[in-house]
């Protein structure tokens, strides 16, 4: 049973296989759904009730048009009917705004939602790949961004605000100036089909701004944030000449009866939809800290509900994914077949504290063994593909249009860090050989010209020394730290290998040497030669400290385990300032405090009636 449920990811593209076929090849039980990005808290199991007390009629009848469900949706979210268009799912709307809107080419940042990248290219469009930097936690630059597509020359720009899969959010303000300096492009899309669960701003959404806009697009969803994936409804809000543009492009039934009666009972249940939102945003918190703690582990700030973590050095998503849903019935998102992305990436979706706890047990187990803490070991050997490989590179040559192809675009961002490249991590001094690693840089003395023979290069003068006593007359000096580098040792002899050997000297005539300098040297800057029974002074350590030269920097420093994303840091060192929570803008440690709505919210501020 675990390897025809593994198989069905390997026949899967830009997206997982679906609950129902995972279900029919698990005798009928699904798994613990950390994949699919939906709310675990609404609809609420009264709501499930009524759905299912009306089964018979829901299924049986034809529903009402899509004009009069859109009518009943616009009352709620008080907005103009002429201005929106509803569709059986974003990807219905995605589809035809490929087929109508855009022309020649279409810019997106990757990683992202896999139609935003695969709709166009499947209707000859050329698709100009902006890549999300790992170093930069995968945080968007509008301005690089625009500079980027002022290069290509691309007429259609969109944004996912938050991104799926990493979450990374941009402000109401950095939104509306990225739509100011476009205006000439040919079409703006919005994608806020995760916003209702963003809390780092009261109110950012631009709804308002796109119905007064001749280029600009919002785009919606409604089975996420409702939780219910499977009705297929959402909804695009533009400026109505563009809205009928689509609207009238869709069939007069193309919202089922579901749909309909979700959307006629969504009045009655304005307060528990808001509560259900701030019930993730709470588990995102907790979920962030949980996750965090796990050695090894970044984790991303997200304001989806979803987080985006990278696993330890060593750890192949593909073989992490199978073995948490083989051994303990837990389903992730790996995000190997993700542009953008690779193997070592997961997105786990939000839910609550009880399953989290099951899932962080579960990858303690998979990724560290018996011992908590311990080095990643390898995965084992009996995954022969790699998730997701194949693909990106089939679409980076023969897809990306004539445009540049993203290595190219990487390199012409700002540079990374030396352990960094672009779209994968690369660490440095890992062990070769593991699943999904980059080969760890070679030896200096690999790099290094072959020496030439001793006679011929003079020999290197030796280092300055500090004043110090004098060495032989030092009390327990085979004790001291340091003295046994002095004496040549077996383990010494590669180093001495790669440079010309000096004459040899005893061990004794070196340490005669190095006190006759120091008290030459002392006697230059007349200043007495501290006492041997002395410890050295404050003084003197801080200047032997001073003189040494400075540590180095670890090469992965990212393996270190990440604060969550609440605690003011991203999870790569130096983005304090980037992802901020709630808790954060707001000034706060503790989560929000419960919200008291008071009936359904209008779209333009249907998110953030909490604080």
């Amino acid at each position: 049973m675990a390897d025809n449920v593994a198989s069905l990811f390997r026949g899967t593209a830009a997206h997982s296989p679906s609950m129902a076929a995972l279900a029919r090849e698990s005798d009928g039980v699904g798994p613990i759904d950390f994949c699919i990005p939906c709310n675990p808290y609404f609809p609420t199991p009264g709501m499930f009730d009524e759905l299912a007390g009306r089964l018979r009629e829901i299924i049986t009848y034809y529903p009402s048009s899509a004009d009069t469900i859109t009518a009943e949706l616009c009352a709620l979210l008080q907005l103009p009917p002429s201005c929106v268009a509803m569709g059986n799912g974003s990807t219905e709307l995605i589809t035809w705004i490929d087929h109508l809107l855009v022309r020649e080419s279409l810019a997106i940042p990757v990683p992202t939602f896999g139609r935003w990248t695969d709709q166009p290219m499947e209707t000859g469009k050329r698709v100009d790949m902006f890549p999300l930097m790992e170093s930069n936690g995968f945080a968007l630059d509008p301005a690089q961004y625009i500079e980027f597509i002022r290069a290509r020359g691309t007429r259609v720009a969109v944004i996912c605000n938050p991104n799926n899969p990493d979450g990374g959010f941009l402000s109401r303000r950095a939104v509306v100036n990225f739509m100011d300096q476009l205006q000439d492009l040919d079409l703006i899309v919005i994608d806020e089909s995760f916003l209702e669960f963003a809390d780092a701003e009261s109110d950012p959404s631009v709804v308002e701004e796109a119905v007064l806009r001749p280029n600009v697009i919002v785009l919606r969803s409604l089975g996420k944030n409702f939780g219910l994936h499977g009705i297929r409804f959402g909804y695009l809000v533009a400026n109505p000449a563009l809205a009928g543009k689509i609207r009238s492009m869709l069939p007069k039934w193309n919202l089922n009866s579901f749909a309909e009666t979700v959307v006629f009972m969504l009045k009655e249940h304005g307060a528990e939809y808001m509560e259900s939102l701030h019930l993730v945003r709470r588990d995102r918190l907790d979920m962030a800290r949980q996750l965090s703690a796990l050695p090894g582990l970044t984790v991303y700030p997200s304001q989806g509900n979803f987080l985006f973590v990278r696993l330890p050095v060593g750890a192949e998503g593909t073989v992490v994914r199978d073995r948490l849903l083989s051994e303990h019935r837990i389903l992730v998102r790996e995000c190997g077949n993700k542009i953008g992305s690779s193997s070592r990436f997961l997105r786990l979706v939000v839910r609550p504290e009880t399953d989290v706890r099951r899932l962080v047990s579960g990858m303690e187990q998979v990724l560290y063994g018996s011992r908590r803490g311990a080095a990643v070991p390898e995965l084992g050997t009996g995954t022969s593909y790699s998730s997701g490989t194949a693909a990106v590179d089939r679409l980076i040559s023969e897809t990306n249009g004539v445009g540049m192809p993203l290595a190219a675009q990487a390199a012409a961002m700002p540079s990374l860090p030396p352990a960094q490249t672009w779209p994968g991590p690369a660490p440095a001094q890992a062990p070769t050989g593991m699943p999904g690693l980059v080969p760890a840089p070679a030896p200096a003395a690999a790099m290094m010209p072959q020496q030439q023979p001793a006679a011929r290069m003079p020999a290197p003068a030796p280092p300055q020394q500090q004043p110090m006593p004098a060495v032989a007359q030092m009390p327990g000096v085979a004790q001291m730290p340091g003295v046994a580098q002095m004496q040549p040792a077996p383990q010494m002899q590669p180093a001495a290998q790669m440079m010309p050997q000096a004459p040899p000297m005893s061990a004794v005539a070196q340490m005669a040497q190095m006190a006759q300098t120091a008290q030459a040297q002392a006697q230059r800057q007349q200043a007495p030669i501290p006492a041997v029974a002395q410890a050295p002074s404050p003084a003197a350590q801080a200047q032997a400290r001073s003189m040494q030269p400075p540590p180095q920097a670890p090469a992965m420093p990212a393996m270190a385990p990440a604060p969550a994303a609440g605690l003011g840091q991203t999870g790569m060192p130096g983005l304090r300032n980037r992802g901020l929570t709630a808790a954060q803008v707001r000034g706060r440690t503790e989560p929000e405090p419960a919200p008291q709505p008071t009936g359904w919210p209008a779209a333009g501020a249907m998110y953030n009636q909490v604080g």
